[in-house]
């Protein structure tokens, strides 16, 4: 097959870490979408039997109406429900975020149905940050257990972190699934870097060309562009508020300070 993404050269308009791109490759690609789910959840190609985008959003479509959301929701063989989400900035609140999102899924019992009948639900975050600085990990799993010895509670309820900036901490288990050869794809910035991938994993064709394709479309790219201004702006008022919040910390220790050294010499206003 003549691939138009192998002519290419240079630097990508728009990777996969912007979550708009992201969400129209999967889309628009279904053997990325099934070799992307084969990797995480460590499955055979065999064993998926159907797999479709729950939420699809219309290529192009404007980022700016509200009831838009940036997860995509997959259901994958009529029983298994993937949540699969990219997030660059780093807010401070992954952990209760991400199990919020997976609640929502998990409540999925049919109205007078056993409780027995719940799918499987997964939450899948691709993270360009550390999520714990003092337990930097890249592939991270999270299940219910039992604190004492580690007993399984249910394996119905699934968090799954990938560290997309901690490749370097791929076990051999990633490594033999090429979850670290999907972390590099999704950050590489230049058609050279995603070229000397997809040549020695051939499989990866199809998301290089979604990836081209994507970038080719002036409307994908429009809102990718409106992603990435609003992502820029969140992190300059993010900035900000860290430091009003310490010059505001510094002037109540300075007027505490002041307060007790009047105190001190029994000076009264």
């Amino acid at each position: 097959m003549n691939y138009k993404y192998l002519n290419a050269t240079g630097k990508l308009s728009y990777n996969m870490t912007n979550d708009y791109m992201f969400r129209m490759v999967l889309q628009r690609d279904k053997k990325t979408l099934i070799n992307l789910i084969c990797s995480l959840l460590h499955l055979k190609r065999e064993q998926i039997k159907n797999v479709y985008i729950d939420n699809p959003v219309e290529p192009g479509k404007s980022m700016r109406e509200k009831e838009y959301q940036m997860d995509i929701v997959v259901m994958l063989n009529n029983s298994v429900i993937i949540n699969l989400e990219m997030q660059v900035l780093n807010y401070g609140n992954w952990p209760v975020r991400s199990l919020s999102y997976l609640s929502r899924k998990f409540n999925n019992v049919l109205r007078g149905k056993d409780y027995n009948t719940v799918m499987p639900v997964y939450h899948i975050g691709f993270l360009d940050f550390t999520l714990f600085e003092d337990h930097p990990e890249f592939f991270a799993r999270y299940q219910v257990r039992n604190a004492k010895d580690n007993y399984l509670y249910t394996d119905k309820f699934n968090l799954y972190v990938i560290e997309l900036n901690h490749t370097e901490l791929a076990t051999d288990e990633d490594k033999s699934y090429h979850t670290d050869t999907w972390a590099r794809l999704f950050k590489a910035k230049t058609w050279e870097e995603i070229k000397m991938i997809t040549k020695d994993n051939p499989s990866m064709n199809s998301t290089a060309e979604a990836i081209y394709v994507s970038n080719a479309d002036e409307y994908i790219r429009e809102e990718c562009w409106l992603r990435e201004e609003r992502i820029a702006h969140e992190e300059y008022q993010k900035k900000q508020f860290e430091k009003l919040t310490k010059e505001n910390a510094s002037l109540t220790n300075e007027n505490a300070r002041l307060k007790e050294l009047l105190e001190k010499n029994n000076i009264k206003f």
